[in-house]
């Protein structure tokens, strides 16, 4: 049988498997309870992040193959929460998608990878894709090397540019959607953090039941 959708290998489990919340199982006013719990009221996360969002964990995988699923940008269609239905555009290396927790919003992506550092940096905006403005940097690491141990660890970090005070392209967005992306800049270290740990749990499914880390519908 041919495999053609996300996580579609790991059948019912998809659903069901701990530690993975997206948006088809957990819809917003479902998933929004759960960060704001993970947030702590008396440490603001401006006080504690500022400008800067890093996030970071192990992951029980082999670290080039988790970097050869990273490097994919359709990748995030598996382990983000929101980000779904990648297709290529015009332009060679950019995709557009749909971002969900914006009322019809696109978000471009373009994925720039270096294999020999296994440094994956996800350049991403929404509603267009000549300013991508979002930076989403990640490294994957050798846990043997840092850990003295097989795996892998990711580093994840983010950097508050000021666009997401303000949208820099109005004429670009979907009429009357109720948000913005920079709406959520305060959730995105709980947020960040649940999609690492989706990330987590997909890919230890997969190693520990000896499936490909980067699934068939991926390589074609």
């Amino acid at each position: 049988m041919t495999v053609t959708t996300p996580l579609a290998d790991l059948g019912d489990d998809a659903m069901t498997l701990p530690g993975i919340t997206r948006i088809e199982s957990h819809p917003r006013e479902v998933a929004t309870p759960v960060l704001v719990d993970r947030l702590r009221s008396v440490y603001p996360h401006q006080q504690i992040y500022g400008d800067y969002c890093p996030v970071q964990g192990y992951v029980d995988a082999p670290p080039r193959e988790l970097y050869n699923w990273l490097s994919d940008t359709r990748s995030l269609e598996e382990w983000t929460y929101s980000l779904r239905g990648f297709v290529p555009t015009d332009e060679p290396g950019l995709w557009v998608g749909r971002d969900r927790l914006g009322d019809h919003t696109e978000i471009y992506t373009r994925t720039i990878a270096n294999p020999h550092a296994m440094t994956v940096d996800y350049h991403c905006a929404w509603d267009q894709g000549k300013h991508l403005w979002m930076i989403y940097l990640m490294r994957v690491v050798d846990a043997q090397v840092v850990l003295d141990k097989p795996g892998s660890v990711v580093l994840w970090h983010n950097c508050h540019h000021p666009f997401y005070d303000e949208n820099p392209y109005p004429e670009t967005a979907p009429p009357e959607r109720p948000v913005w992306v920079g709406d959520f800049w305060d959730m995105f270290s709980a947020g960040h953090q649940l999609e690492l740990e989706n990330l987590t749990a997909i890919a230890e499914y997969r190693h520990h039941n000896g499936l490909p880390i980067t699934p068939d519908w991926m390589r074609s």
